[in-house]
């Protein structure tokens, strides 16, 4: 599997688990909320400052965004 698509599933996966929106997870990585769908899908090649943010916002690591 690509590993944009295995990212975006854990994004997903992660968002899930703390029961939060789509909507609610962009705001508090600050990105658009439009943007983050595509990221789930694993339409886009984020930035390292995005992989942050996210990992910010859902309170892992970075290195657990990347964990099988």
């Amino acid at each position: 599997m690509d590993i944009k698509k295995k990212f975006g599933l854990k994004i997903k996966e992660l968002r899930k688990e703390r029961g939060l929106s789509q909507e609610k997870l962009a705001h508090l990585a600050e990105i658009d909320r439009t943007y983050l769908p595509s990221i789930e899908k694993g339409e886009r090649n984020v930035s390292i400052e995005i992989v942050e943010r996210l990992a910010n916002a859902l309170n892992v690591k970075i290195k657990d965004l990347f964990d099988e």
